[in-house]
């Protein structure tokens, strides 16, 4: 019986399972163009090709060390039934942030009005399953769904989750409509508080991400899919200095290895800096567990096991740095 190490389970706090049919088809083009062939992909899945994919990503997610997921999800509520169904089978505690989608997209990611988002929310969450708020970004809801999704977050004390500051574009885009930066906007709207997650928050300013830190809010890093889709550099130290929370995803599941995560946070704050050691170990780990919990309003989790024995780890003198700098998700068990 090989001997092993327990640590809280990594916390997936972003997922979008269903691209990770996507990977190595998608190497060319920009942003933009990667966004055309996901939208492609998602017009044609079934609610039971859905259940069928995501139980092999969750079971991937489990095998890497991740232990709970959030799915952003937005393909439709009957799919979302599948995608709870796909965790329960694969053995992940699953907490389904359904995105509220007012314009562009698809049209079976859009529902009519903030009314009928809630109404969606409320079917699901009424059938025991966690839930969260997930405005999928400020180009997809108007300032009025905002507003209503804001409020409803807060009285009801759920998780509200948002993509924004990801593109140039989307900054310009929101400036233009609103005078506002994407942050601002959410800042505006009531979609900022202690409950609060922006998702990758790449290209946010100064004075965003000071509003992050007033308002308590944490930030998603998805650091494998912001690389590879040409996203930019997380601001990882302006987001330490501040004392921002910290958590990770796998988004596109282009990679699912929380350890890359975390070394590629860790990397990008040494190669601007020129120094090592910009978050400890500790932190780090804190980020991939503790923190994606919180951000997903979980208070339990499952642990997760390392094997001691994996070659990896032969001969090293602090596990927990050789995990995080030398190890990929093999070394779970």
């Amino acid at each position: 019986m090989a001997e092993t190490l327990s640590l809280p389970g990594f916390v997936n706090a972003h997922s979008h399972a269903f691209q990770r049919a996507l990977r190595g088809r998608t190497e060319g083009g920009d942003f933009w163009a990667w966004r055309e062939s996901m939208l492609a992909l998602a017009e044609g899945l079934s609610p039971e090709q859905v259940r069928l994919g995501y139980v092999q990503v969750y079971r991937e997610l489990v095998a890497a060390g991740y232990t709970a997921v959030g799915e952003f999800h937005y393909l439709g509520l009957p799919e979302a039934h599948a995608a709870v169904e796909a965790a329960a089978e694969a053995g992940i505690e699953l907490v389904l942030l359904l995105a509220a989608y007012g314009r562009g997209g698809l049209e079976r990611f859009r529902q009519e009005s903030p009314a009928d988002y809630l109404s969606q929310l409320e079917e699901v969450r009424a059938s025991g399953v966690r839930v969260g708020l997930a405005p999928h970004s400020v180009r997809a809801c108007p300032r009025d769904w905002l507003e209503e999704i804001g409020r409803y977050a807060a009285a009801e004390r759920l998780p509200l989750h948002v993509h924004a500051d990801e593109q140039p574009r989307e900054i310009e885009e929101c400036l233009a409509e609103h005078g506002l930066r994407p942050v601002e906007l959410l800042a505006e709207t009531g979609c900022l508080g202690p409950h609060s997650t922006v998702v990758h928050a790449t290209n946010a300013d100064a004075r965003e991400l000071d509003l992050l830190a007033e308002a308590d809010a944490r930030v998603c890093l998805c650091l494998t899919t912001e690389a590879n889709l040409g996203d930019g550099f997380a601001p990882v130290e302006q987001l330490c200095e501040r004392g921002i929370g910290i958590c990770i995803g796998s988004d596109s599941n282009v990679r699912i290895d929380p350890l890359e995560e975390l070394r590629e946070l860790e990397g990008i704050a040494r190669r601007r800096t020129g120094r090592r050691g910009i978050v400890s170990v500790s932190s780090l780990l804190c980020f991939g567990a503790d923190e994606g919990a919180a951000a997903l309003g979980l208070e339990r989790w499952p642990d997760a096991e390392v094997d001691l024995e994996h070659p990896s780890l032969a001969g090293v003198d602090d596990v927990y740095a050789a995990l995080v700098f030398g190890c990929s998700a093999d070394v779970f068990v």
